[in-house]
């Protein structure tokens, strides 16, 4: 595996790209960084392993991690187009290491013709003050809003010839269309593949049938979809989905009573979800009870 060169501002450290074998250790950087950001741990290892499973997606090309001898204290990977992640140990911070790997990115999406590049970092944290100083802009906010424990959605009946089940393979494609048609309303990328797509859906690490529930309009068609699944205690919804000229009649309340109602099944205490500023669906969930718990900002520069 061949070496990055790291500047000699950060002496005792190496770079390397990323591996499959790297998972636990990004993982345990993403949870040190975000539970001294945030308080909590949003994120699951299976979420780096759909990411990395995309089959689009090249991770040694994309990634490059920072070692203290043997020890991942840092990473930064460029995950498509304008979207970058990246974390720093809290230990390790104050030392010229988010700089780099903010230059390494920029660097790096530069040479494949990408015009601007961002990350979402929780507001006012160490990372929001750092790409601040480094002259990123604000593009939108993120929320993430959770159901207090023992909160319940109040039940929607679906209107006649509509029908809410778990999802089948067969299924798979016009849950991959109706989702994507719904995102890129407001989502400025490509479409993802059907293959990307599911990597991240029912091909994630642990996917159950319950993770994937939809409506069916009365001509059997899916109209709407939900993807969620338990982390913890707590039921997390990563995709809701309503196809346009099937919205203002209850399938998005009804999918979400399903879903926390099957994750309660299983376990969950609470249940939660994240939306921002773009979709305009941030009062839907306040109008059901769910409440802010943090809010995140995606900074991000232009390359020209």
């Amino acid at each position: 595996m061949s070496a990055i060169s790291l500047p000699a501002t950060l002496p005792g450290l190496t770079a390397r790209p990323l591996t499959l074998d790297d998972v636990a250790a990004v993982f345990a950087v993403v949870a040190e960084q975000e539970r001294h950001d945030t308080g909590t741990v949003e994120v699951e290892e299976a979420d780096l392993l759909a990411d990395w499973g995309r089959p689009s997606y090249d991770l040694g090309a994309s990634s490059v991690a920072v070692l203290d001898g043997e020890r991942i204290v840092a990473y930064a990977e460029h995950l498509g187009e304008e979207r970058y992640d990246a974390a720093v140990a809290p230990s390790y911070r104050g030392r010229g290491i988010g700089t780099w790997l903010a230059g390494w990115i920029q660097h790096l999406a530069r040479s494949r013709g990408v015009a601007i590049v961002g990350m979402p970092v929780p507001e006012g944290s160490d990372g929001d003050r750092l790409l601040t100083a480094l002259g990123y802009d604000v593009r939108w906010t993120s929320w993430v809003l959770r159901l207090p424990e023992g909160a319940r959605v109040a039940p929607r009946r679906l209107p006649e010839g509509y029908t809410l089940r778990e999802a089948t393979p067969a299924d798979r494609r016009q849950v991959w269309t109706v989702t994507e048609d719904a995102f890129l309303e407001w989502s400025v990328r490509e479409r993802a593949s059907l293959a990307d797509f599911g990597a991240q859906v029912w091909g994630r690490p642990g996917s159950q049938p319950w993770h994937l529930q939809l409506v069916t309009g009365p001509d059997g068609t899916v109209v709407a979809a939900a993807h969620a699944w338990n982390a913890g205690t707590d039921t997390f919804v990563s995709k809701l989905a309503v196809a346009r000229e099937h919205r203002r009649r209850g399938l998005a309340q009804a999918l979400l009573v399903a879903a926390f109602a099957a994750g309660r099944e299983r376990g969950a205490t609470s249940s939660s979800l994240s939306t921002d500023s773009r979709t305009g669906a941030l009062s839907l969930y306040e109008n059901v009870g769910m409440r802010v718990e943090a809010t995140w900002v995606h900074r991000a520069v232009r390359l020209d």
